[in-house]
C-alpha cells in the first residue's frame, strides 16, 4: 500500500497516541516469517528439507537476536505453555466456561513471543477448540472468543500454512448440525434470538477449518445441502456450501454450483462463488503438481482450472462487479441488487464482507498461464481467418482476457471521466497488482511447486504492467485521494516489476506537475506517486537511471513547503521522507572518479525513449531517461549531490520560515493554529526527523551550527513547541553533539529569565501566553529538544541537569511553565531509563562510520535488508543511569515529595498559593513516574481483596500475567537500589491518596477542579504507566505494519528496509512489556487508591471530572485483576435513593462501561444488584438520569438469555471435548495437571451450578416483586418484563406466579408492555413444548426434538408423492407435510410429516401442568373480550400499509396451541362483532385473532376443528366484499400467514372458497376485481409447488385478460405471472447423484431455457403486428389492445427480470426482442416506450450463459438490419452496444464480424442520428476489440472519401453523395477518437484527409470541427453521457499537447487547425 499522510505522521511520531487494541497483535500481521519468504537460492537453501517447527524456531531466534537483552530459551517457553494448557484442561474438566476463556487470554500471550509450537500440539489444540465451538447453549460471546482463538491457532493468513490436511482432520458433521438450528430456527424461537450472530460465527469456524475436513466426504456434504437448497434458501445455503466444502476434489461439486449460479440472479452470490473462485484458482495454480496432490488436486483446463465456459461467466460476472456505466446515463444497480432484496422470506442474517475487485484479482493473476500461441505485435496479422488475430497476448488466455476487460474500460480510468467506479477500477487495478506480485515472488523459490510450464515468464510479467500501465497513468491523477492511492500503490509495484516500463513516464509527468505552480491538484498528486516509487527512483539495482534525478526533485519540493497550502506541503514532507530514509546526504562530488561530465539537464528537454542501455553517438542529445552504462550513471549521481548542501540549507530555512508564520499557539491542548496547522507541524517534523537522521557529518554540523545561531538570535512565541521539535529532531540523530551544543547557552538563558521573574505569576489553569515568558518557554522548548534521546549523552551534563530541574521545579509557577517543567523532567526520565532503538538510518551504524561509505555512499541508496542480517543497536540504561534517576529522585523528587504532603495536611488555609503550589508539585511528580514505565518491574504483591467466591473459586484457576524478560532495568527485590526505588513509588501513592483524601476535607475542596483533576492524573500515572500501555502498543503495531508495507511488494519478500526491522524489534520488545501491564495484582495502597479516591472521584459533581477519572477508572479495572469486583459495592450503595443526582449519574456511567457491565451480568450477586438497582431508580426525576437507565437496561439485554445462564451452569456431557483433552494431554509430559487442583475444581462445579441457580431463582423473584408493586411506573414495570424475559429458559420451567404476571400484562394498557407479556408468555410457552418434546439435552438444545405429532416417512418415488399431496387427506392413513424444504434440485431421502390419526398428547410433567394452571386461572369469559378491545384500539404508529401485529398473532396461535381450543366459542363471540364492523382497528384485530386461530389449530380435536369451519366459511364472501381499501391488506395478510408453510390441506375450506372465486376482469371496479385476484395470488403464493396444477389453469386465465383496462390489474398479472413461473421450475432430480450427473453432462440440467409459457407467449407475439395495425390513434393509443398487452409483458419481463429467478424469462424475452424494439420507438405512448426501452436496457446488461449469447447477438443485429423504421434503429443501437461490453469475451469472432458489419452499415444510413450514434458506437469497438483492423478500415474510409465528389446541391445524386462522404468522415472520426489518450502512428495522416472537407457543408464540417474540438479539449464541463462502450467524454491530448505534437509535422499541424477553425478568411 502506498503511503499516505496518516501513514508517514503515524511512522515517525515519537509521541504515542491512544486507542483500542485486542489483547493479541494478530502473528502473521506482526511479521512475516522470512525464512518462509520466496526469493533466492539461499533462502531457499536454508528453508528447504525443514520442519514447520524448525522454521518457526528459526523465525524466532530473527526476533530474539534483535533484542538487547536475554530472552526466555525454547524450553522454558514450553513449561510456560505446558502450565497454561494444564489450565485449559481443569477448567474444560471442570465445565468452567467462563475461567477457561480467562486462560484463552493467557494462550494468546504466549502466542504473541512467536515461540515455535510443535505441530502435533497446534492441531489438537485446533481439535479442542473446535470441539468446544459445538457445544450447544453455550453464551455467544463465550462461541466467538473460541472461534478467535482457533482461528489464531491455525494461522490461516500465514504465508505458509501452519498445518497441512496431513496434520488434521476434522469432523463437519457436528459442526452443521449447531448451525442448523441457527440458519432455520423454529419459528417462534426465532423471535428470541435476537440480534445474535452465532450463525456467521459458526460458518467462519467452517470457512477456516473447511480444508480439513476429510474430502471423502465431499459427496456427504452434497446429500446433505443440495436437497434443501430451494429458491427461498439459496442466501442462506449458498454460504453453507462455499464454507463447508474443502477446496480439493473440485470436480466433484463445481459443475453443479456453477449451474446454480447460472440459474440464479443474486448479488449475494455472485459474491461468494467469486470469492470462492478466486480462493481456488489460487489454491490449485499448480494443478496436480500441487499440495492435493494427483487425486486432490484441480486438472488444468481451457483457461488455469477453469473450462472455457466457465472462464466466460466468471469474467462476465467480474465485468458486472465493476458498475462501469457503459450505455447507461442513470447507471441503475444491478438486477441482482433487488433481486437480493426481494427474497425477503429467506430472512438470512447471514453476512460477510466479501471484496469482489480482491478476488476477481486474484481469479485472474493465478488462472495467468502460457498455456496457448502468442500473439504477433502487429495490428493486422496477414493470414488470419476474419481478420482475427492468431494466438493470445504473451500466449495466455487469462491475460488476454484481462487485456480487454482493461481496454474496455481505459476511459473510466481518466479523472475527467470519474464516478463512484473509478474507486472500483483502481481497486482492481491496485488487486491485479499486489496479487501478480506475490505469485511472481512465489515463483522464484525452488520450494514453489507449480511447474515450471505455467509459471509466470517475464515477458508475461511485461505484458501484464504493459496492460496495466495506461489506466495507471490516467488514473494517478484522480480527483478522489482513496482511487489515487490505490493507483500509486499499483503503480509501486509495477515500478518494481518492471521498473523500464514505468519509470521514464513517471518522472516525465513528475518534472512537469512540479514545474506548474497553477494546478495544485496535479502537484500534490505527483509528490503522492512520487513517494510511492520512491525506492525504484533512489535504488540503482532496481532502476540505474534513477539517482541523478534524486536533487532535482527535491529541488523542486522545497516551494511546495507551504503553509498557505497545508496539502502540499504533507505531500512534499511525504516525498521527502520517502526518498531520504533510503539515502545518505552527503556531498560525494569530491570523491568522483575523474570521469568526464557531460551536460546533465534533466529537467529539460524531456523526450520518452526506450529505457534499455543505448549508447548513442557522442554529440546526439540524450534523455535523462536513457540508462547509461553503470560508471556513467554513478558519475552523474556523484556530481549531483554536491547540490545537497544547498538543498538542506534551502529546506531548513524553509522550515524556519514556516515556523516564523505559524499562528499563536493557544487552547486547552496548547497546540498551534487549526487542525491543518497542527498536520502540516506533524508532517515537517517527521520529515526532519528523517532528514536529520540521515545527513553526514559535514552536514549535519552544517544544520547544527544554522539552528543553534537562529535559537540563539530568536525566541518567537508561535512557534515554541514547533522549534523544540526541530531540536529533538537534532538531538535524535546526533544527541551528543546537539545537547553539547544547545545545553550551556539554554541553562544560561533560563537561569537569567528565572532570576528576573519569568513564570513567577501563579495559575493553575490553561492561560494565553504571557509574552515575558517567550524567551523561557522558548529556552525550556529547546532543552526538551536536546534531552529527548540518548541517555548516555546525558550523563555528562548530568549534575548541570539535576540543578536545572531543581530550580524549574522551585521557580516555575505558572501552569505553562510547570507544565513545560514536568513535560522535560518526564523526558528526561525516559531516556535514562528506557530500552530503545538508537539508530534508525537505512544502513546498520557500523557500516554508516566506515570511511568507505561514506565516499561511495550512492551504491547503498535502497539497500533492503533480511531480518537477520540487521544490527540494531540499543539504548539499555547503565548503571550510571541507574544512579542518574535514583540520585533524581532523591535530591528532587524527594524534596517535591516532601512539599506535597506538608501542603495535604494543611488543609486549613487552603489559599491560591496553596493551590498553585499544590497542583504544580503534583504534576512534576506525576511526570517523573510517567517517564519510568520500565523501570521497576512489580514484585509479588500481598493481596489484601481478592474478591474470590470461595465456595465457587479457586486461587489456582486465576490467571497472572506472562512472566517474560521484557528489559526492566530494576528486577531483583532484593537489590538496595530496587528498594530505593520502590520505596519512592510508594511514597509517591500514598502522596497521592493523601492529596485525595485532603481535597475531600477541605471544605468546598471538590471546588478546586484543577487540584481535583491533577489528583485525578496522578492517580491514572500511578496504576497505569507501567510497561506498555494498550495504546502505545497500538500504535507502534500500526506504525510497524505501515513501514513494512512501504517497501515491499508481497508477504513472501524476505527483504525489506532497515527500519521496517527495527520497528519490528521494537514491537516484540513492546510486547514483552506489555506482557507485565496485564493481570496485574493489587496491594493494600491500590485498593485505597482505587476505591477510596478513583471510584469516588468517578462521582464528582463536575463533569470533567467525572470523565477523567471514569477513563482512568475502566482503564484501570481492565489492567487489575477484580479491581472491577472490588469497587462494584460502593457503587450499588450510591445509586440508593437519597444520593445526589450527579452521584447517580456517575454511577450509571461507570455501570454503563461495556466491560464492566460483562462482568457483572455475569457475577449472579452481582447480577441481581445492578437490576435491582436500576429498577430501584424510578425515584430520580431527572431526565438525564431516566434516560441513562433506559439505556443501561436495553444494553443489559445482551447479557440475559437462557445461554448465559446454561454456560454458567453447564452440567451436559461433552465426549467431543474430553476426547480432544485426552489426545492434547498426551502432547505434553505427565506433570501437566494439577490433580489436586482438578479434583477440586472438578467438586467445586456442582456447588457453582447450584449457587448460580439459586441467585438466579433469587433474582427473578426481587424483579417479580418490585414489577409487582402497585406504585412502580410503568416505563419501569416494562423494563422488569425485558429483564424476567430474559431469565425464562428451555431447562427449567417458569415460575407459576411469573406465568401469571405475564398473563395479567398482556392485558396492560400500555402497549409496550403488553407486547412484552405476549412475547414472554410465547417464550414461557414454546420452552415449555420442546422442554416436554426432548428426551436429551442434545435434542433439547439443538432442536433435534420429536413432535409426538409427527412422523418421518422416506420419500421413495418423488413423483407419486408430489401427487399424493394433491389428493385429499385420507382419514384412516392420511397425512399432512407442512414444510415442503425439499425437492427442488433433488429430493431427500425423508420428510416429516403429521399422520391424520394422531391421537397423542403434549407430556407435560408436573411443573408444567403448574405453570399451564397459573395461566388458566386468569383467562377466564371476560378475558378475550377485554383483550380483543385492547387490540381494536387505534395504533400511534403509523404505516402507509396495515399490517397485522405479528406479536398478536403469535400470542393468538400459542393460547389456540396451549389450551387446544377449549375457548374456541367465546373468541368467535367475540370475533363476531369485530369481523362485521368496518372500523379497519376492529377489522384487523379480528384478522389477527382469526389468523392465531386458524395456525393454532394444527393439532386441535377434530370436532373443534370442524366447529371453527362451520363458523368461519360462511364468512369469507361477507369478510371479501366488505373489505375496503384501509382493511384489505389486513385480510391479505390473514391468508398469507394462514397458508405459509403449512400444508394447504389442512384448510380445505378456505382453498375450496379461494379456488371457487371468480375473476373477473371486465368489471366496473378495479378495486373488487383485484381484491379476488389478490386472494388467488396470495394462495399460489403461499401454496407454491402444490398450487402448481392449478396456477397453470390461472396462468391461461391471466393471458387471456392481458389487454385489461387497468393498470393495477395489468400489475397483478405480471406479478401472477412471475410466482407462477417460480413455482413451475422445479428439476427435482430423485438423487443428488442424478443430479450431480445432468449437471456434467446435460446442457441445461436446472431447466431453465425450456420456458414455461412458450406457447401462450407465441400465440401473442403472432398477434401483436395485427393488434399494432388496430391501435387507436391518439390520445387513445393507451388503450389499444396493442399496447395493453405488450405495457402487461413489459411489466412481467422486467418484475422477472429482477427476480432470484430471472432466468426462467430469458426464453420468452428472447422471443419479445423483435417487438420490444418496436415498443421503444412508440413515441405517441410514452409508458409503452419507457418500459419497452428499460427492458431491453436490462436484457441487454443482465448475464447470460455463452449459449444464448449469439441468440441475443443475431436478434438484435437483425432487428437493425430488416427495421425500416429509423427510429428502431437508433434505440437499437445502444442496447447492442450495452450487450457486446458485457458480452464481450464471449462473443465469437464471427458475431464480432456481424457487428462490425451492422455499424459499417449504419455509418451509411439515410438519417443522420443513426449515422452519428454507430460512429460513436465505432469507436467504442474498435478500442475493445477490433484494434488488428484499424489500418484496413482506415484505408476503406479514405477510399470512400476518395472516391466521393460532391456534385451541387441542385444535382439529383446530391444528397446520396452527401451520405456516402459523411458515413466516410464519420468513419475516419470515429477512430481518431477509438484512442483518446494518444496519439497512433496512423493519425497524423488523417488530418490532411478531414482538412480538405473541414468546409464541407453540414453536417460533415460539423462533425470534422467536433472530432478536432474533443481531441484537443481538456476536460469535459458539464460530463456527457453517451451510448458507447465507453462513457464518451471530451479528450485530453491537451495535457500531454507538448509531446503528442511531435508525432505532426508541419503540414499535419496546419491541417489540424483548419479542421478546428475551418479555412482562413484570408486564405
Amino acid at each position: 500500500m502506498s503511503l499516505d499522510i496518516n501513514n508517514l505522521i503515524a511512522e515517525f511520531a515519537e509521541e504515542f497516541g491512544s486507542g483500542g487494541l485486542s489483547i493479541i497483535m494478530d502473528e502473521e500481521d506482526m511479521s512475516v516469517d522470512v525464512l518462509e519468504s520466496p526469493s533466492d537460492d539461499i533462502a531457499a537453501a536454508l528453508v528447504s528439507g525443514r520442519s514447520a517447527y524448525d522454521r518457526q524456531k528459526a523465525t524466532l531466534q530473527t526476533y530474539l537476536d534483535s533484542l538487547p537483552y536475554e530472552c526466555e530459551s525454547i524450553d522454558a517457553m514450553q513449561d510456560k505453555l505446558e502450565f497454561i494448557v494444564g489450565k485449559l484442561i481443569i477448567c474444560a474438566e471442570a465445565k468452567n466456561w467462563l475461567a477457561l476463556t480467562s486462560w484463552d487470554a493467557m494462550l494468546q500471550c504466549w502466542l504473541q513471543m512467536r515461540y515455535p509450537m510443535a505441530t502435533s500440539t497446534r492441531a489438537k489444540l485446533v481439535r479442542f477448540y473446535y470441539e468446544l465451538c459445538l457445544l450447544p447453549g453455550i453464551e455467544v460471546r463465550v462461541i466467538r472468543s473460541w472461534a478467535d482463538m482457533l482461528y489464531r491457532i491455525l494461522g490461516s493468513k500465514s504465508v505458509k500454512r501452519k498445518l497441512e490436511v496431513t496434520d488434521l482432520q476434522l469432523p463437519w458433521k457436528p459442526l452443521w448440525d449447531v448451525l442448523y438450528k441457527e440458519l432455520f430456527p423454529k419459528n417462534r424461537l426465532a423471535g428470541f434470538n435476537g440480534k445474535r450472530n452465532l450463525n456467521n460465527i459458526l460458518l467462519y469456524v467452517a470457512e477456516s477449518c473447511k480444508r480439513y475436513f476429510p474430502a471423502s466426504d465431499i459427496p456427504n456434504m452434497l446429500e446433505t445441502f443440495l436437497p434443501i437448497l430451494t429458491p427461498d434458501t439459496t442466501l442462506t445455503m449458498i454460504p453453507v456450501l462455499t464454507s463447508f466444502l474443502p477446496p480439493t476434489h473440485t470436480h466433484l461439486y463445481l459443475p453443479v454450483l456453477f449451474r446454480i449460479w447460472e440459474a440464479f440472479n443474486s448479488f449475494s452470490m455472485d459474491d461468494r462463488f467469486l470469492e470462492l473462485a478466486g480462493n481456488l484458482a489460487e489454491e490449485h495454480v499448480a494443478g496436480k503438481a500441487g499440495l492435493a496432490g494427483e487425486e486432490g488436486g484441480a486438472a488444468w483446463k481451457d483457461i488455469g482450472i477453469w473450462t472455457h465456459e466457465e472462464w466466460l461467466m466468471l469474467v462476465a460476472k467480474g465485468v458486472e462487479s465493476l458498475f462501469v456505466p457503459v450505455g447507461n446515463s442513470s447507471n441503475i444497480p444491478p438486477t441482482s441488487i433487488q433481486a437480493d432484496a426481494a427474497a425477503a422470506r429467506q430472512g438470512s442474517k447471514v453476512k460477510k464482507n466479501i471484496s469482489r475487485i480482491n478476488c476477481l484479482a486474484k481469479l485472474f493473476v493465478y488462472s495467468i498461464a502460457l498455456d496457448s500461441p502468442i500473439r504477433g505485435d502487429s495490428p493486422s496479422t496477414p493470414g488470419t481467418p476474419n481478420g482475427q488475430p492468431v494466438g493470445y497476448l504473451a500466449g495466455s488466455r487469462a491475460l488476454d482476457s484481462l487485456d480487454k476487460l482493461i481496454i474496455s474500460t481505459e476511459s473510466f480510468f481518466h479523472p475527467s471521466n470519474s464516478g463512484h467506479w473509478t474507486f472500483m477500477l483502481t481497486t482492481f487495478l491496485q488487486r491485479l497488482t499486489v496479487e501478480f506480485a506475490d505469485r511472481w515472488l512465489e515463483e522464484q523459490q525452488p520450494s514453489c511447486k507449480t511447474p515450471v510450464t505455467h509459471r509466470l515468464t517475464p515477458s508475461i510479467r511485461r505484458a501484464f504492467v504493459n496492460i496495466l500501465r495506461t489506466p495507471a497513468f490516467l488514473a494517478m491523477f484522480s480527483k478522489d485521494s482513496f482511487s489515487m492511492s490505490m493507483t500509486q500503490s499499483g503503480l509501486r509495484i509495477m515500478a518494481l516489476l518492471e521498473p523500464t516500463l514505468i519509470m521514464p513516464e513517471l518522472l516525465e509527468r513528475a518534472y512537469g506537475g512540479l514545474e506548474v505552480v497553477n494546478e495544485t491538484h496535479r502537484t500534490t498528486a505527483v509528490l503522492k506517486m512520487l513517494s510511492a516509487i520512491s525506492l525504484p527512483l533512489v535504488s540503482e539495482a532496481i532502476w540505474r537511471p534513477g539517482q541523478k534525478h534524486l536533487l532535482p526533485l527535491l529541488d523542486l519540493c522545497i516551494p511546495g513547503i507551504d503553509l498557505n497550502d497545508p496539502n502540499k506541503t504533507v505531500c512534499a514532507t511525504l516525498f521527502i521522507v520517502s526518498a531520504i530514509q533510503h539515502v545518505e546526504v552527503g556531498d560525494l562530488s569530491m570523491h568522483h572518479s575523474g570521469f568526464a561530465l557531460s551536460g546533465d539537464a534533466p529537467g529539460e528537454d524531456l523526450m520518452e525513449l526506450d529505457t534499455e542501455d543505448i549508447y548513442l553517438p557522442e554529440g546526439v542529445e540524450m534523455s535523462p531517461f536513457v540508462a547509461l552504462s553503470r560508471q556513467e550513471e554513478r558519475t552523474l549521481v556523484r556530481e549531483s549531490t554536491a547540490g545537497f548542501a544547498d538543498w538542506v540549507t534551502s529546506l531548513f530555512r524553509r522550515v524556519l520560515a514556516l515556523y516564523e508564520n505559524l499562528p499563536e499557539e493557544g487552547g486547552k491542548k496548547k497546540s498551534t493554529g487549526g487542525k491543518s496547522e497542527e498536520t502540516v507541524l506533524k508532517s515537517i517534523k517527521s520529515m526532519l526527523d528523517v532528514v536529520t537522521l540521515h545527513l553526514s557529518d559535514q552536514l549535519f554540523d552544517l544544520v547544527l551550527n544554522l539552528v543553534f545561531d537562529y535559537a540563539a538570535t530568536n525566541a518567537k512565541s508561535n512557534a515554541i513547541r514547533a522549534f523544540g521539535q526541530l531540536v529533538a529532531c537534532l538531538a535524535r540523530a546526533q544527541p551528543q553533539k546537539t545537547l553539547d551544543k544547545f545545553l550551556p547557552s539554554c541553562i544560561s538563558r533560563i537561569q537569567d529569565e528565572l532570576r528576573y521573574g519569568a513564570s513567577s505569576i501563579r495559575t493553575t489553569s490553561t492561560h494565553d501566553h504571557v509574552p515575558s515568558d517567550t524567551t523561557l518557554h522558548w529556552n525550556m522548548s529547546i532543552l526538551r529538544g536536546c534531552l529527548a534521546y540518548g541517555g548516555h549523552a546525558l550523563l555528562k551534563h548530568k549534575e548541570d541537569i539535576i540543578n536545572l530541574l531543581s530550580l524549574l521545579v522551585n521557580k516555575t509557577k505558572s501552569e505553562r511553565g510547570y507544565s513545560a517543567t514536568a513535560a522535560i523532567v518526564s523526558r528526561v526520565m525516559h531516556t535514562l531509563s528506557g530500552v530503545y532503538p538508537t539508530d534508525n538510518r537505512f544502513v546498520d551504524g557500523d557500516l554508516w562510520a566506515q570511511p568507505e561509505f561514506s565516499q561511495s555512499h550512492n551504491t547503498q541508496w535502497g539497500r533492503l535488508y533480511e531480518a537477520k542480517d540487521v544490527k540494531i543497536e540499543w539504548h539499555v540504561p547503565s548503571t550510571d543511569e541507574v544512579q542518574f534517576i535514583l540520585d533524581f529522585l532523591d535530591r528532587v523528587a524527594a524534596p517535591a515529595l516532601d512539599k506535597l504532603e506538608t501542603l495535604a495536611r494543611s488543609t486549613e488555609n487552603w489559599n491560591e498559593i496553596v493551590r498553585n503550589d499544590f497542583c504544580r508539585y503534583l504534576m512534576f511528580l506525576r511526570s517523573v513516574w510517567s517517564g519510568l514505565p520500565s523501570f521497576l518491574k512489580e514484585a509479588p504483591k500481598d493481596v489484601v481483596h481478592p474478591c474470590l467466591a470461595l465456595d465457587v473459586e479457586l486461587e489456582g484457576l486465576i490467571v497472572d500475567h506472562l512472566d517474560v524478560k521484557a528489559g526492566f532495568v530494576l528486577t531483583d527485590p532484593d537489590d538496595p537500589c530496587y528498594q530505593r526505588a520502590f520505596q519512592h513509588r510508594i511514597r509517591f501513592g500514598n502522596a497521592v491518596h493523601l492529596a485525595a483524601v485532603a481535597l475531600r476535607q477541605i471544605q468546598g475542596g471538590e471546588d478546586h477542579i484543577d487540584a481535583v483533576v491533577a489528583v485525578v492524573k496522578a492517580i491514572d500515572t500511578y496504576f497505569l504507566d507501567y510497561g506498555m500501555s494498550r495504546g502505545d502498543f497500538a500504535t507502534l503495531q500500526k506504525n510497524f505494519v505501515q513501514s513494512r508495507e512501504v517497501n515491499r511488494v508481497s508477504a513472501r519478500q524476505k527483504e525489506n528496509s532497515r527500519i521496517a526491522w527495527v520497528k519490528r524489534a521494537q514491537v516484540y520488545h513492546s510486547g514483552r512489556l506489555y506482557m507485565h501491564a496485564l493481570y496485574r495484582r493489587r496491594s493494600s495502597l491500590d485498593d485505597t487508591l482505587l476505591k477510596e479516591d478513583l471510584a469516588e472521584l468517578c462521582l464528582s459533581p463536575y463533569t470533567r471530572v467525572r470523565r477523567l477519572a471514569q477513563n482512568g477508572l475502566h482503564s484501570t479495572c481492565g489492567t487489575y485483576m477484580r479491581a472491577t469486583t472490588y469497587i462494584l459495592p460502593s457503587m450499588f450503595s450510591a445509586l440508593s435513593k437519597g444520593n445526589d443526582p450527579d452521584r447517580i449519574k456517575g454511577v450509571l456511567y461507570v455501570l454503563g462501561n461495556k466491560g464492566t457491565a460483562a462482568l457483572t451480568m455475569s457475577e449472579p450477586l452481582l447480577q441481581r444488584q445492578y437490576l435491582i438497582s436500576l429498577l430501584e431508580c424510578q425515584h430520580e426525576e431527572k431526565p438525564s438520569i431516566q434516560k441513562l437507565v433506559s439505556t443501561l437496561s436495553t444494553e443489559c439485554l445482551i447479557h440475559l438469555s437462557e445461554e448465559v445462564i446454561r454456560t454458567a451452569t453447564y452440567l451436559a456431557p461433552t465426549p467431543g471435548v474430553q476426547a480432544s483433552l485426552r489426545a492434547i494431554e498426551a502432547e505434553f509430559s505427565p506433570t501437566l495437571l494439577d490433580r489436586s487442583l482438578l479434583s477440586a475444581a472438578v467438586e467445586c462445579t456442582a456447588r457453582r451450578v447450584r449457587i448460580r441457580l439459586e441467585e438466579t431463582d433469587k433474582t427473578v423473584k426481587s424483579i417479580l416483586e418490585i414489577a409487582s408493586r402497585p406504585t412502580t411506573h410503568w416505563r419501569y414495570v416494562q423494563m422488569a418484563m425485558k429483564f424476567l424475559i430474559g431469565f425464562i429458559r428451555r431447562d427449567a420451567v417458569a415460575p407459576p406466579e411469573l406465568a401469571r404476571f405475564f398473563v395479567e400484562q398482556t392485558l396492560s394498557p400500555q402497549p409496550g408492555i403488553r407486547t412484552s407479556a405476549e412475547q414472554a408468555i410465547m417464550k414461557v410457552a414454546v420452552l415449555m413444548k420442546i422442554r416436554a418434546y426432548a428426551k436429551t439435552d442434545d435434542e433439547l438444545w439443538l432442536c433435534k426434538w420429536q413432535s409426538p405429532f409427527s412422523r418421518t416417512i422416506s420419500i421413495d418415488n418423488p413423483p407419486d408423492f408430489l401427487a399424493q399431496l394433491d389428493q385429499s387427506v385420507s382419514d384412516t392413513d392420511g397425512f399432512y407435510v407442512d414444510v415442503l424444504d425439499t425437492g427442488f434440485l433433488a429430493w431427500s431421502k425423508t420428510i416429516k410429516c403429521y399422520p391424520v390419526n394422531m391421537n397423542s398428547s403434549v407430556p407435560w410433567d408436573a411443573a408444567s401442568r403448574e405453570c399451564l394452571q397459573a395461566m388458566r386461572s386468569y383467562i377466564g369469559e371476560e378475558y378475550y373480550t377485554q383483550l380483543a378491545a385492547l387490540w381494536s384500539q387505534e395504533t400511534s404508529k403509523t404505516s402507509s400499509t396495515p399490517h397485522l401485529n405479528a406479536d398478536n398473532v403469535m400470542f393468538m396461535i400459542t393460547l389456540a396451541k396451549l389450551f387446544n381450543g377449549e375457548d374456541l366459542r367465546q373468541i368467535l363471540s367475540v370475533v363476531e362483532p369485530l369481523v362485521i364492523d368496518a372500523d379497519k382497528f376492529k377489522q384487523g384485530a379480528a384478522a389477527e385473532i382469526l389468523t392465531g386461530l386458524l395456525r393454532g389449530s394444527k393439532h386441535w380435536p377434530r370436532q373443534t376443528r370442524e366447529e371453527l369451519w362451520s363458523w368461519l366459511t360462511p364468512r369469507f364472501d361477507m369478510i371479501l366484499a366488505q373489505a375496503k381499501p384501509d382493511t384489505v391488506a389486513y385480510w391479505t395478510s390473514f391468508l398469507e400467514n394462514t397458508l405459509l408453510n403449512l400444508d394447504p390441506r389442512r384448510f380445505q375450506p378456505l382453498v375450496d372458497w379461494i379456488l371457487s372465486l371468480h375473476l373477473d376482469f371486465q368489471g366496473d371496479s378495479a378495486f373488487s376485481m383485484m381484491k379476488a385476484l389478490n386472494v388467488v395470488v396470495v394462495f399460489i403464493d403461499s401454496a407454491g409447488v402444490r398450487a402448481n396444477n392449478v396456477s397453470k389453469r390461472y396462468a391461461s386465465t391471466l393471458f387471456d385478460n392481458a389487454d385489461s383496462n387497468y393498470a393495477e390489474i395489468r400489475t397483478s398479472i405480471a406479478n401472477a405471472l412471475c410466482l407462477i413461473a417460480k413455482y413451475q421450475w422445479s428439476p427435482a432430480y430423485p438423487s443428488v447423484d442424478a443430479l450431480l450427473v445432468a449437471c456434467a453432462d446435460s446442457p441445461d440440467p436446472l431447466k431453465t431455457r425450456q420456458g414455461f409459457f412458450t406457447g401462450r407467449l407465441q400465440a401473442i407475439i403472432t398477434d401483436l403486428p395485427t393488434w399494432k395495425d388496430e391501435r387507436f390513434p391518439p390520445p387513445r393509443v393507451s388503450q389499444s389492445r396493442y399496447d395493453k398487452v405488450g405495457l402487461t409483458m413489459l411489466l412481467w419481463l422486467w418484475l422477472s427480470l429482477h427476480s432470484p429467478e430471472a432466468c426462467l424469462v430469458r426464453p420468452h424475452a428472447m422471443a419479445l426482442l423483435p417487438e420490444l424494439l418496436t415498443m421503444s420507438e412508440l413515441s405517441d405512448n410514452p409508458e409503452l416506450q419507457k418500459y419497452g426501452s428499460s427492458v431491453l436496457r436490462v436484457l441487454s446488461s443482465v448475464y447470460l450463459p455463452p449459449s444464448l449469447t449469439h441468440v441475443v447477438l443475431d436478434e438484435l443485429v437483425s432487428a437493425i438490419q430488416s427495421s425500416e423504421s429509423w427510429r428502431i434503429r437508433l434505440h437499437a443501437l445502444p442496447a447492442l452496444v450495452v450487450f457486446f461490453y458485457r458480452n464481450l469475451l464471449t462473443i465469437s469472432p464471427s458475431g464480432v464480424l456481424k457487428v462490425m458489419d451492422v455499424l459499417l452499415e449504419c455509418l451509411s444510413d439515410e438519417n443522420v442520428e443513426v449515422r452519428e450514434m454507430s460512429s460513436k458506437t465505432l469507436s467504442g469497438v474498435v478500442r475493445c476489440s477490433q484494434r488488428q483492423n484499424i489500418v484496413p478500415l482506415k484505408n476503406r474510409f479514405i477510399s470512400l472519401a476518395r472516391s466521393v465528389k460532391l456534385p451541387s446541391r441542385t444535382h439529383s445524386d446530391y444528397g446520396e453523395s452527401l451520405r456516402k462522404l459523411h458515413s466516410a468522415i464519420l468513419g475516419l472520426c470515429a477512430l481518431i477518437e477509438s484512442f483518446p489518450y494518444s496519439v497512433e502512428p496512423w493519425m497524423p495522416s488523417l488530418t490532411e484527409v478531414l482538412a480538405r472537407h473541414a468546409t464541407d457543408p453540414p453536417p460533415i464540417s460539423t462533425t470534422i470541427r467536433h472530432c478536432a474540438s474533443e481531441f484537443k479539449k481538456v476536460r469535459a464541463s458539464p460530463t456527457v453521457y453517451d451510448f458507447d462502450l465507453t462513457r464518451i467524454v471530451p479528450q485530453t491530448h491537451q495535457d500531454t499537447w507538448h509531446k503528442d505534437q511531435l508525432a505532426f509535422d508541419e503540414d499535419q499541424l496546419q491541417s489540424l487547425s483548419t479542421m478546428l477553425v475551418g479555412t482562413s478568411y484570408y486564405a
